[in-house]
Order: C-alpha cells, then structure tokens, then sequence
C-alpha cells in the first residue's frame, strides 16, 4: 500500500468515530419526547420525565431541549437516531432500538380499585376475591396474561395499548370507568396509574409485587442513546448515579411506586 493510501486508511476509522460523537450536542441537553403521554411527558403541562430532563439538563449546564414526536411505530427511526435529538429519558431495559444507561427506578404494574372497595384488599391476581368481577387491562401488556392464566380474561376491558394520546387517553378512560363502577378494577403500569391516581382518596393504588407467574410485572427503567455514543452512555450513568436521590424524590413526588430491582418490595426513599 502506498504511504499516502495507507496514511487515509487508519484516517478514515478516526474521522467516522469523531463524525459520530458529533451527534452529541456539546451545547444542549437533547430530549425525544412524547408531547402528549402524561403523566410521564408533555408539552404543555410538564411530566415527571421532564422534571428529570429538567434536573439532568442544568447538572449538565446545558439548556433543555425538546423534540416533541407521538410515541408508537417510527419514533426512535425519526427522533433518536435521525439525529434530532440525543436520549430518551424513560425506556425499558433490554430493549433493542436503543443502548440503555444503567436503570434509574424499577417499577411494577399496579391494580387500583375503588378505596370503599372489598378488592381493595386483594394483592394477586390470582386471589379468588377477583372471580367474577370486570377488570379493565390494557390490551398486549403483561397483566392481560395473567387474567387469562386465572380465568378472568372472559369479563375483562380491553382499553388499546398503541394510540395517538393526543386524542385518546385509555389510562384516563379506564380510570374514569372504574370511579363509574364500570370495572371493578383496572391494571395499569405503576408510573401510569400511581400518578394518575394520586391525591385521589376514591381510590387506592395496589402494587403487584407477590406476583410469581410469568410474563413478570416489574420492569427496570433507563435512558435509551444511540448505540454509537458509548461515551455519552457513560457521562449519563455517572449523572444518575450522583442524582439518584433527586431522581427518586421527583418520582415519588409524582406518584409512581418505586421497587427494589427484584420487584419484591417498596422502595425505601428517604
């Protein structure tokens, strides 16, 4: 190989490598979000991940800034790795369209009912107290098969799972119809229905954790970047790790039940 080729050879691998760390904005913290998935994201009333993005963004000393996309088919193709926009603050582990930072909360699905309610005492769904009475899932997620393995999946809701949350909320309709005495209780992941029910004393928030049948029902929650940006990935894990106590306390503040990273208990928060 001539001097010249061979010197454009070991070039090429270290400007690709600079090319894509430059998708990493060094001037702003950049966001993918949901404008419309309260309460976890929203443009005009903010959730919880962007208190998180908030906190993360002035750690950082960069200004917050969000590309607002529908969450559904198509969202991490055209936000994140078309370069808009640098993480995403809540994704769960193990997913593949991404490269996940270490987790930052593990959460688990939760049952809520009517607080005056005798299912208000229920802890598994596979308590006898349920046989017979309508609860409300959302259709596709890992409850809906715990229904079926315990013959409750005949008089169950079904609300839809993917849907454009600007103009449908199933979380809210399903809350709605259980306060409405439609269902008898609705199950619904912790950092959806712990928010949405919080404050509200007509209702009590049951989280699933004595749950031992398959598909588990707690889950590990990350930020997800591009697979390239290894060291973003790293600068992130170290910020959660130096604000995990504040990330904690926006959650808790939120409403969303908090676990262990086995979903065997409550998290203790200090």
């Amino acid at each position: 190989m001539r001097p010249l080729a061979f010197a454009l050879a070991l070039l090429l691998p270290l400007a690709a490598g600079a090319q894509t760390a430059d998708l990493v904005s060094p001037n702003a913290f950049r966001v993918c979000a949901d404008p419309a998935n309260l309460p976890l994201s929203g443009k005009d009333k903010p959730g919880f991940e962007n208190e998180i993005a908030a906190l993360l963004g002035q750690e950082l000393g960069r200004p917050l800034e969000v590309t607002w996309f529908p969450m559904g088919p198509g969202f991490i193709r055209r936000t994140l790795r078309a370069g808009l926009c640098d993480v995403v603050i809540g994704y769960a582990q193990g997913d593949e369209l991404v490269q996940n930072t270490n987790h930052y909360y593990t959460s688990v699905y939760v049952l809520v009912t009517r607080s005056d309610d005798p299912l208000a005492t229920v802890e598994t769904l596979s308590d006898p107290a349920l046989q017979g009475h309508r609860i409300g899932v959302v259709a596709g997620t890992p409850p809906a098969s715990h229904l079926a393995h315990n013959g409750l999946i005949g008089l169950a809701k079904p609300y839809p799972l993917i849907v454009d949350r600007r103009v449908l909320d199933p979380a809210g309709e399903m809350l709605a119809d259980l306060e409405a005495g439609k269902i008898d209780g609705a199950l619904l992941w912790g950092p959806i229905g712990g928010p949405l029910a919080k404050g509200n004393p007509a209702l009590k928030v049951i989280p699933l954790l004595r749950e031992t049948a398959s598909p588990r029902l707690f889950y590990r929650i990350t930020m997800g970047v591009r697979p390239s940006d290894q060291d973003w990935k790293r600068e992130l894990n170290s910020l959660i790790r130096r604000n995990q106590d504040r990330i904690d306390a926006i959650l808790t503040e939120a409403g969303v039940p908090l676990v262990d990273d086995l979903g065997t208990a409550l998290k203790e928060v200090p």
